[in-house]
Protein backbone atom coordinates (compact mmCIF):
# COMPACT_ATOMS: atom_id res chain seq x y z
CA UNK A 1 0.00 0.00 0.00
CA UNK A 2 3.12 2.09 -0.31
CA UNK A 3 2.38 3.56 -3.57
CA UNK A 4 -1.59 4.14 -2.97
CA UNK A 5 -2.29 7.68 -2.05
CA UNK A 6 -5.49 6.90 -0.41
CA UNK A 7 -3.56 4.83 2.54
CA UNK A 8 -1.08 7.87 3.10
CA UNK A 9 -3.36 10.10 3.20
CA UNK A 10 -4.98 8.28 6.05
CA UNK A 11 -1.54 7.80 7.58
CA UNK A 12 -0.92 11.47 7.45
CA UNK A 13 -4.04 11.91 9.45
CA UNK A 14 -3.42 10.13 11.84
CA UNK A 15 0.08 11.60 12.35
CA UNK A 16 -1.26 15.22 12.56
CA UNK A 17 -3.46 14.26 15.27
CA UNK A 18 -0.58 12.43 17.35
CA UNK A 19 0.61 16.30 17.09
CA UNK A 20 -1.66 17.20 19.34
CA UNK A 21 0.08 15.74 22.28
CA UNK A 22 3.36 17.89 22.12
CA UNK A 23 1.28 21.04 20.99
CA UNK A 24 -0.69 20.57 24.20
CA UNK A 25 2.85 20.36 26.28
CA UNK A 26 3.85 23.31 24.25
CA UNK A 27 0.35 25.48 25.15
CA UNK A 28 0.83 24.30 28.88
CA UNK A 29 4.75 26.07 29.01
CA UNK A 30 3.10 28.70 27.29
CA UNK A 31 0.50 29.28 30.18
CA UNK A 32 2.66 28.95 32.69
CA UNK A 33 5.00 31.58 31.77
CA UNK A 34 1.99 33.95 31.44
CA UNK A 35 0.80 33.01 35.16
CA UNK A 36 4.37 33.75 36.28
CA UNK A 37 4.41 36.78 34.20
CA UNK A 38 1.06 37.91 35.93
CA UNK A 39 2.00 37.38 39.52
CA UNK A 40 4.98 39.37 38.41
CA UNK A 41 2.59 42.33 37.62
CA UNK A 42 0.65 41.74 40.31
CA UNK A 43 3.67 41.63 42.86
CA UNK A 44 5.45 44.33 41.24
CA UNK A 45 1.91 46.42 41.17
CA UNK A 46 1.50 46.27 44.88
CA UNK A 47 4.45 47.23 46.27
CA UNK A 48 3.90 50.21 44.14
CA UNK A 49 0.42 50.88 45.05
CA UNK A 50 -1.01 48.14 43.09
CA UNK A 51 -4.90 48.91 41.97
CA UNK A 52 -6.68 52.35 42.65
CA UNK A 53 -10.43 52.84 43.54
CA UNK A 54 -11.60 55.86 44.97
CA UNK A 55 -15.03 55.91 46.62
CA UNK A 56 -16.30 59.39 48.07
CA UNK A 57 -15.93 61.94 49.25
CA UNK A 58 -18.97 61.03 51.26
CA UNK A 59 -19.88 63.27 54.45
CA UNK A 60 -20.99 61.36 57.90
CA UNK A 61 -22.84 62.80 60.51
CA UNK A 62 -23.49 61.20 64.24
CA UNK A 63 -26.93 61.31 65.49
CA UNK A 64 -28.02 60.15 69.03
CA UNK A 65 -30.81 59.47 70.61
CA UNK A 66 -32.13 59.83 74.70
CA UNK A 67 -34.31 57.23 75.52
CA UNK A 68 -35.74 55.39 79.00
CA UNK A 69 -34.35 52.03 79.29
CA UNK A 70 -35.57 49.87 81.82
CA UNK A 71 -33.27 47.06 83.32
CA UNK A 72 -32.60 44.42 85.95
CA UNK A 73 -30.10 45.16 88.77
CA UNK A 74 -29.24 43.38 91.52
CA UNK A 75 -30.49 44.53 95.37
CA UNK A 76 -27.62 45.67 97.42
CA UNK A 77 -27.72 45.66 101.13
CA UNK A 78 -26.71 49.29 101.79
CA UNK A 79 -25.06 48.11 105.62
CA UNK A 80 -23.26 45.67 103.91
CA UNK A 81 -22.68 46.59 100.54
CA UNK A 82 -23.61 42.67 99.62
CA UNK A 83 -26.14 41.38 96.74
CA UNK A 84 -29.64 40.98 98.73
CA UNK A 85 -30.47 37.18 98.14
CA UNK A 86 -33.64 35.05 98.71
CA UNK A 87 -34.60 32.04 100.99
CA UNK A 88 -32.93 29.44 97.88
CA UNK A 89 -30.12 32.18 97.38
CA UNK A 90 -31.00 33.28 94.73
CA UNK A 91 -29.96 37.42 94.14
CA UNK A 92 -33.14 39.60 94.22
CA UNK A 93 -33.21 41.69 90.88
CA UNK A 94 -35.08 45.30 90.97
CA UNK A 95 -36.48 47.30 87.75
CA UNK A 96 -34.46 50.45 87.10
CA UNK A 97 -35.71 52.70 84.53
CA UNK A 98 -33.13 55.68 83.49
CA UNK A 99 -32.43 57.69 80.80
CA UNK A 100 -29.37 57.06 78.47
CA UNK A 101 -28.33 58.40 75.27
CA UNK A 102 -27.59 56.05 72.40
CA UNK A 103 -25.72 56.56 69.16
CA UNK A 104 -27.57 55.84 65.89
CA UNK A 105 -27.01 54.79 62.78
CA UNK A 106 -25.04 57.75 61.03
CA UNK A 107 -26.33 59.67 58.11
CA UNK A 108 -24.59 59.57 55.31
CA UNK A 109 -24.64 62.63 52.81
CA UNK A 110 -23.29 62.25 48.87
CA UNK A 111 -21.77 65.63 46.89
CA UNK A 112 -24.48 67.01 44.63
CA UNK A 113 -22.17 68.17 42.29
CA UNK A 114 -19.03 66.04 42.16
CA UNK A 115 -16.22 67.40 39.59
CA UNK A 116 -13.06 65.20 39.01
CA UNK A 117 -9.78 65.60 37.13
CA UNK A 118 -7.33 62.74 36.98
CA UNK A 119 -3.89 63.32 35.35
CA UNK A 120 -1.41 60.18 35.21
CA UNK A 121 1.74 59.91 34.42
CA UNK A 122 3.37 56.21 33.27
CA UNK A 123 6.42 54.31 33.62
CA UNK A 124 8.02 51.26 33.33
CA UNK A 125 9.11 48.91 36.27
CA UNK A 126 11.74 46.16 35.84
CA UNK A 127 11.61 42.43 37.39
CA UNK A 128 13.80 39.82 36.08
CA UNK A 129 13.20 39.70 32.26
CA UNK A 130 9.73 41.69 32.74
CA UNK A 131 8.30 45.06 32.68
CA UNK A 132 5.71 46.15 34.62
CA UNK A 133 3.72 49.51 33.72
CA UNK A 134 3.04 51.83 36.58
CA UNK A 135 1.95 55.14 37.11
CA UNK A 136 1.56 58.19 39.36
CA UNK A 137 -2.07 60.00 39.61
CA UNK A 138 -2.71 63.58 40.83
CA UNK A 139 -6.35 63.52 41.62
CA UNK A 140 -8.39 67.27 42.14
CA UNK A 141 -11.89 66.31 43.37
CA UNK A 142 -14.28 69.70 43.49
CA UNK A 143 -17.62 69.38 45.23
CA UNK A 144 -20.53 70.38 47.57
CA UNK A 145 -22.97 69.01 49.76
CA UNK A 146 -26.93 69.28 49.99
CA UNK A 147 -27.28 69.61 54.29
CA UNK A 148 -30.75 70.57 53.22
CA UNK A 149 -31.62 67.35 52.57
CA UNK A 150 -31.07 65.86 55.95
CA UNK A 151 -34.01 67.22 57.85
CA UNK A 152 -36.45 64.30 56.45
CA UNK A 153 -33.90 61.15 57.64
CA UNK A 154 -34.06 61.11 61.38
CA UNK A 155 -36.77 60.39 63.92
CA UNK A 156 -38.36 63.07 65.98
CA UNK A 157 -36.52 62.02 69.00
CA UNK A 158 -32.93 61.87 67.35
CA UNK A 159 -30.35 64.48 67.64
CA UNK A 160 -27.83 65.25 64.72
CA UNK A 161 -24.47 65.80 66.21
CA UNK A 162 -23.73 68.81 63.22
CA UNK A 163 -20.18 69.66 64.83
CA UNK A 164 -19.14 66.38 64.86
CA UNK A 165 -19.83 65.90 61.05
CA UNK A 166 -16.60 64.35 59.13
CA UNK A 167 -15.55 63.96 55.80
CA UNK A 168 -13.86 60.81 54.61
CA UNK A 169 -12.74 59.24 51.22
CA UNK A 170 -11.94 55.62 50.45
CA UNK A 171 -9.32 54.45 48.54
CA UNK A 172 -7.39 50.90 48.09
CA UNK A 173 -4.12 51.47 50.02
CA UNK A 174 -3.16 54.29 51.91
CA UNK A 175 0.66 53.07 51.53
CA UNK A 176 0.12 54.55 47.75
CA UNK A 177 -0.26 57.90 48.95
CA UNK A 178 2.57 59.77 47.46
CA UNK A 179 3.09 63.80 47.43
CA UNK A 180 0.46 66.29 47.78
CA UNK A 181 -2.79 65.75 50.20
CA UNK A 182 -4.79 68.55 51.07
CA UNK A 183 -8.38 69.23 51.75
CA UNK A 184 -9.74 73.22 51.37
CA UNK A 185 -12.96 74.14 52.39
CA UNK A 186 -14.14 77.85 51.29
CA UNK A 187 -10.59 78.37 50.63
CA UNK A 188 -9.28 77.76 54.05
CA UNK A 189 -6.93 74.09 54.71
CA UNK A 190 -8.23 71.66 56.76
CA UNK A 191 -6.24 68.91 58.51
CA UNK A 192 -6.04 65.30 57.07
CA UNK A 193 -5.97 62.16 58.77
CA UNK A 194 -6.11 58.24 58.12
CA UNK A 195 -8.57 56.40 58.31
CA UNK A 196 -8.45 53.65 61.32
CA UNK A 197 -8.42 50.46 60.46
CA UNK A 198 -11.76 48.97 60.52
CA UNK A 199 -13.16 46.01 58.20
CA UNK A 200 -9.83 46.57 55.86
CA UNK A 201 -11.32 50.07 55.17
CA UNK A 202 -8.25 52.70 53.91
CA UNK A 203 -8.58 56.13 53.55
CA UNK A 204 -8.40 59.63 54.68
CA UNK A 205 -10.83 61.59 56.70
CA UNK A 206 -11.24 65.35 58.14
CA UNK A 207 -13.15 66.73 60.96
CA UNK A 208 -14.93 69.57 58.99
CA UNK A 209 -17.18 70.96 61.93
CA UNK A 210 -20.86 71.96 61.08
CA UNK A 211 -21.58 71.52 57.18
CA UNK A 212 -24.21 74.02 57.06
CA UNK A 213 -21.48 76.40 57.49
CA UNK A 214 -19.56 75.46 54.76
CA UNK A 215 -19.61 75.93 51.22
CA UNK A 216 -17.24 74.58 48.26
CA UNK A 217 -15.01 71.66 49.02
CA UNK A 218 -11.85 71.16 47.37
CA UNK A 219 -9.21 67.96 47.53
CA UNK A 220 -6.20 66.80 45.77
CA UNK A 221 -4.25 63.82 46.22
CA UNK A 222 -0.96 62.54 45.17
CA UNK A 223 -1.26 58.41 44.16
CA UNK A 224 1.21 55.89 42.94
CA UNK A 225 -0.87 52.72 41.70
CA UNK A 226 -0.81 50.15 38.91
CA UNK A 227 -2.84 48.03 36.42
CA UNK A 228 -6.09 50.35 36.81
CA UNK A 229 -7.51 53.77 37.98
CA UNK A 230 -11.10 53.34 38.95
CA UNK A 231 -13.51 55.76 40.75
CA UNK A 232 -17.00 55.76 41.90
CA UNK A 233 -19.73 58.34 40.86
CA UNK A 234 -20.65 59.68 44.51
CA UNK A 235 -22.27 62.82 43.53
CA UNK A 236 -25.56 63.29 42.05
CA UNK A 237 -23.88 64.87 39.00
CA UNK A 238 -20.73 63.14 38.20
CA UNK A 239 -18.53 64.60 36.02
CA UNK A 240 -14.75 62.59 35.47
CA UNK A 241 -11.97 63.45 33.34
CA UNK A 242 -8.82 61.33 32.99
CA UNK A 243 -5.67 62.27 31.14
CA UNK A 244 -2.46 60.27 30.44
CA UNK A 245 0.47 59.41 28.47
CA UNK A 246 -0.31 56.03 28.30
CA UNK A 247 -1.10 55.16 24.53
CA UNK A 248 -2.96 51.40 25.08
CA UNK A 249 -5.96 52.62 27.53
CA UNK A 250 -8.28 50.10 28.56
CA UNK A 251 -11.99 51.28 29.78
CA UNK A 252 -13.69 49.35 32.49
CA UNK A 253 -16.10 49.57 35.01
CA UNK A 254 -19.79 50.16 35.31
CA UNK A 255 -19.56 52.87 32.90
CA UNK A 256 -17.95 53.41 29.33
CA UNK A 257 -16.51 56.98 28.85
CA UNK A 258 -18.78 59.48 26.60
CA UNK A 259 -15.51 60.36 24.46
CA UNK A 260 -12.36 59.99 24.37
CA UNK A 261 -8.83 60.65 22.32
CA UNK A 262 -6.09 57.77 21.86
CA UNK A 263 -2.92 58.61 19.99
CA UNK A 264 0.62 57.40 20.69
CA UNK A 265 1.55 60.41 22.84
CA UNK A 266 -1.51 59.09 25.05
CA UNK A 267 -5.59 59.73 25.61
CA UNK A 268 -8.04 61.90 27.58
CA UNK A 269 -11.57 60.36 28.03
CA UNK A 270 -14.23 61.91 29.91
CA UNK A 271 -17.34 60.30 31.88
CA UNK A 272 -20.66 62.00 32.86
CA UNK A 273 -23.31 60.11 35.42
CA UNK A 274 -26.55 61.14 35.78
CA UNK A 275 -27.65 60.44 39.22
CA UNK A 276 -30.61 58.36 37.82
CA UNK A 277 -27.62 56.58 35.73
CA UNK A 278 -26.41 54.96 39.54
CA UNK A 279 -28.26 52.78 42.25
CA UNK A 280 -27.06 55.07 45.18
CA UNK A 281 -29.58 57.61 47.31
CA UNK A 282 -28.50 61.05 47.67
CA UNK A 283 -28.94 60.59 51.77
CA UNK A 284 -29.02 57.56 53.38
CA UNK A 285 -28.63 55.89 56.92
CA UNK A 286 -27.11 53.14 55.16
CA UNK A 287 -23.07 52.43 54.27
CA UNK A 288 -23.09 51.93 50.40
CA UNK A 289 -19.34 52.26 50.31
CA UNK A 290 -18.22 48.29 49.80
CA UNK A 291 -21.30 48.40 46.64
CA UNK A 292 -19.45 51.94 45.02
CA UNK A 293 -16.42 50.35 44.93
CA UNK A 294 -17.33 46.75 43.71
CA UNK A 295 -20.46 47.48 40.97
CA UNK A 296 -20.62 51.12 40.03
CA UNK A 297 -16.66 52.38 39.52
CA UNK A 298 -15.32 52.96 36.60
CA UNK A 299 -11.92 54.16 34.78
CA UNK A 300 -9.17 52.82 33.33
CA UNK A 301 -6.90 50.04 32.85
CA UNK A 302 -2.89 50.32 32.13
CA UNK A 303 -2.22 47.06 30.46
CA UNK A 304 -0.77 45.83 27.60
CA UNK A 305 -2.62 45.01 25.19
CA UNK A 306 -2.57 41.51 22.79
CA UNK A 307 0.54 40.47 24.46
CA UNK A 308 3.07 38.16 23.37
CA UNK A 309 2.00 35.23 25.54
CA UNK A 310 -1.39 35.48 24.00
CA UNK A 311 -0.18 35.46 20.88
CA UNK A 312 2.06 32.53 21.61
CA UNK A 313 -1.00 30.69 23.27
CA UNK A 314 -3.19 31.59 19.81
CA UNK A 315 -0.16 29.74 17.73
CA UNK A 316 -0.14 27.08 19.76
CA UNK A 317 -3.68 26.85 18.75
CA UNK A 318 -3.70 27.39 15.55
CA UNK A 319 -0.37 25.13 15.08
CA UNK A 320 -2.28 21.95 14.28
CA UNK A 321 -3.60 23.85 10.81
CA UNK A 322 -0.08 24.75 9.87
CA UNK A 323 1.09 21.13 10.70
CA UNK A 324 -1.56 19.57 9.04
CA UNK A 325 -1.15 22.03 5.82
CA UNK A 326 2.67 21.48 5.58
CA UNK A 327 2.03 17.79 5.82
CA UNK A 328 -0.14 17.66 3.17
CA UNK A 329 2.20 20.02 0.80
CA UNK A 330 4.87 17.11 2.00
CA UNK A 331 2.43 14.27 0.52
CA UNK A 332 1.50 16.14 -2.61
CA UNK A 333 4.95 17.78 -3.72
CA UNK A 334 6.56 14.12 -3.22
CA UNK A 335 3.75 12.54 -5.18
CA UNK A 336 5.04 9.58 -7.65
CA UNK A 337 8.84 9.57 -5.41
CA UNK A 338 10.30 6.49 -5.64
CA UNK A 339 10.75 6.48 -1.62
CA UNK A 340 7.94 8.46 -0.31
CA UNK A 341 8.69 9.91 3.43
CA UNK A 342 8.57 7.86 6.03
CA UNK A 343 5.95 8.40 9.44
CA UNK A 344 8.98 9.28 11.73
CA UNK A 345 10.43 12.26 8.93
CA UNK A 346 6.65 13.57 9.49
CA UNK A 347 6.93 13.47 13.17
CA UNK A 348 9.93 15.26 12.99
CA UNK A 349 8.76 17.88 10.54
CA UNK A 350 5.50 18.17 13.10
CA UNK A 351 7.78 18.54 15.96
CA UNK A 352 9.65 21.62 14.38
CA UNK A 353 7.05 23.72 14.13
CA UNK A 354 5.48 22.49 17.39
CA UNK A 355 9.16 23.88 18.84
CA UNK A 356 8.44 26.95 16.73
CA UNK A 357 5.85 28.53 19.51
CA UNK A 358 8.55 27.78 22.20
CA UNK A 359 11.23 29.48 20.48
CA UNK A 360 8.71 32.40 20.05
CA UNK A 361 8.06 32.96 23.42
CA UNK A 362 11.78 32.41 24.63
CA UNK A 363 13.19 35.09 22.68
CA UNK A 364 9.65 36.79 23.11
CA UNK A 365 10.96 37.41 26.93
CA UNK A 366 13.94 38.88 25.82
CA UNK A 367 13.89 41.46 22.45
CA UNK A 368 9.87 41.73 21.75
CA UNK A 369 7.09 39.57 19.70
CA UNK A 370 8.40 40.86 16.50
CA UNK A 371 11.66 40.00 16.27
CA UNK A 372 11.28 36.90 18.05
CA UNK A 373 8.94 35.97 15.41
CA UNK A 374 10.95 36.55 12.28
CA UNK A 375 14.28 34.80 14.33
CA UNK A 376 11.96 31.91 15.02
CA UNK A 377 9.79 32.02 12.00
CA UNK A 378 13.48 31.83 9.60
CA UNK A 379 14.82 29.41 11.52
CA UNK A 380 12.05 26.99 11.47
CA UNK A 381 11.72 27.59 8.00
CA UNK A 382 15.59 27.24 7.00
CA UNK A 383 14.91 23.84 8.83
CA UNK A 384 12.35 22.60 7.30
CA UNK A 385 13.45 23.46 3.69
CA UNK A 386 16.88 21.78 4.54
CA UNK A 387 15.07 18.62 5.66
CA UNK A 388 12.96 18.65 2.75
CA UNK A 389 15.80 19.03 0.11
CA UNK A 390 18.05 17.05 2.10
CA UNK A 391 15.95 14.50 4.22
CA UNK A 392 12.76 13.99 2.00
CA UNK A 393 15.07 14.21 -1.31
CA UNK A 394 12.34 16.57 -2.92
CA UNK A 395 14.94 18.01 -5.26
CA UNK A 396 13.58 20.93 -7.54
CA UNK A 397 10.35 20.79 -5.45
CA UNK A 398 12.01 21.83 -2.69
CA UNK A 399 10.64 24.86 -3.41
CA UNK A 400 7.18 24.27 -3.34
CA UNK A 401 7.33 23.61 0.17
CA UNK A 402 9.83 26.75 0.65
CA UNK A 403 7.16 28.87 -0.60
CA UNK A 404 4.49 27.33 1.17
CA UNK A 405 5.80 27.66 4.31
CA UNK A 406 6.44 31.18 3.88
CA UNK A 407 2.88 32.27 2.83
CA UNK A 408 2.03 29.94 6.21
CA UNK A 409 4.03 31.97 8.20
CA UNK A 410 3.52 35.37 7.11
CA UNK A 411 -0.33 34.18 7.29
CA UNK A 412 0.31 33.39 10.85
CA UNK A 413 1.86 36.61 11.56
CA UNK A 414 -0.81 38.67 10.45
CA UNK A 415 -3.49 36.45 12.38
CA UNK A 416 -1.35 36.99 15.63
CA UNK A 417 -1.01 40.76 15.32
CA UNK A 418 -4.30 41.21 15.15
CA UNK A 419 -7.08 39.46 17.85
CA UNK A 420 -10.03 40.85 15.79
CA UNK A 421 -9.53 38.97 12.96
CA UNK A 422 -7.82 35.91 13.83
CA UNK A 423 -10.35 33.42 13.53
CA UNK A 424 -11.60 35.06 9.68
CA UNK A 425 -8.30 34.76 8.84
CA UNK A 426 -7.92 31.18 10.03
CA UNK A 427 -10.72 29.89 8.55
CA UNK A 428 -9.74 31.19 5.38
CA UNK A 429 -7.00 29.61 5.11
CA UNK A 430 -8.09 26.75 6.31
CA UNK A 431 -11.23 26.85 3.58
CA UNK A 432 -8.87 28.00 0.81
CA UNK A 433 -6.53 25.32 1.83
CA UNK A 434 -9.00 22.36 1.73
CA UNK A 435 -10.13 23.77 -1.65
CA UNK A 436 -6.55 23.39 -3.18
CA UNK A 437 -6.44 19.78 -2.03
CA UNK A 438 -9.55 18.81 -3.87
CA UNK A 439 -8.76 20.60 -6.87
CA UNK A 440 -4.94 18.97 -7.33
CA UNK A 441 -6.51 15.91 -6.16
CA UNK A 442 -9.21 15.86 -8.42
CA UNK A 443 -7.90 13.02 -10.24
CA UNK A 444 -6.12 10.60 -7.91
CA UNK A 445 -6.42 7.03 -7.97
CA UNK A 446 -6.81 6.50 -4.12
CA UNK A 447 -6.39 3.01 -4.19
CA UNK A 448 -3.24 3.40 -6.20
CA UNK A 449 -1.75 0.86 -8.58
CA UNK A 450 -2.03 -2.58 -6.01
CA UNK A 451 -5.05 -1.61 -5.09
CA UNK A 452 -6.53 -1.34 -8.58
CA UNK A 453 -4.81 -4.21 -9.51
CA UNK A 454 -6.16 -6.14 -6.47
CA UNK A 455 -9.56 -5.18 -7.47
CA UNK A 456 -9.74 -6.39 -10.95
CA UNK A 457 -8.55 -9.67 -9.31
CA UNK A 458 -11.55 -10.08 -7.23
CA UNK A 459 -13.69 -9.39 -10.21
CA UNK A 460 -12.45 -11.51 -12.48
CA UNK A 461 -12.42 -14.50 -10.11
CA UNK A 462 -16.10 -14.58 -9.50
CA UNK A 463 -18.12 -13.72 -12.82
CA UNK A 464 -21.44 -13.22 -12.87
CA UNK A 465 -24.01 -15.34 -14.24
CA UNK A 466 -26.63 -13.85 -16.73
CA UNK A 467 -30.16 -14.72 -14.60
CA UNK A 468 -31.26 -15.30 -18.56
CA UNK A 469 -29.22 -18.24 -18.93
CA UNK A 470 -31.01 -21.52 -16.71
CA UNK A 471 -28.75 -23.27 -14.75
CA UNK A 472 -28.04 -26.87 -16.42
CA UNK A 473 -30.35 -29.57 -15.10
CA UNK A 474 -28.65 -32.52 -13.37
CA UNK A 475 -28.69 -35.70 -14.94
CA UNK A 476 -32.07 -38.03 -14.43
CA UNK A 477 -29.93 -40.71 -12.52
CA UNK A 478 -30.25 -44.19 -14.59
CA UNK A 479 -33.06 -46.51 -13.13
CA UNK A 480 -31.81 -49.67 -11.37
Amino acid sequence: MRKSIGARFLIVGVLTLLMFIPLFFVSDIVQSRKYYSQNTLKDVGREWGGDQVISGPVLIIPVQETVDQTQSEEVIDPATGLVKTDGNGNAILKQVTRRVTLNRAPIYLYPNQFDVDMRTQTQMRHRGIFNVPVYQANVSMDFDFPTARIAGEVDKDEVILWEQASLAVDISNNAALRGEAALTIDNNDVPLEPIASERGRSGITAQIGDPRERGSYALTLGLNGAQSLMIAPVGRQTAVTITSDWPNPSFDGAFLPDGSEISELGFSAKWTIPHLARTLPQVTRDDFTTALRQSMSFGVQFIEPNDFYQKSYRAANYAILFIALTFLTILLVEKGADRPAHPVQYILVGLAQSIFVLLMVAYAEQIGFASAYALSAGATIGLLIFFGSFGLNLGKRTSVLGVMLLVLYAVLYLILRSADYALLAGATLAFAALAATMYFTRNEDWYGPEGATLWARKSKAAPSVPPSVPPAEAPAKPPR
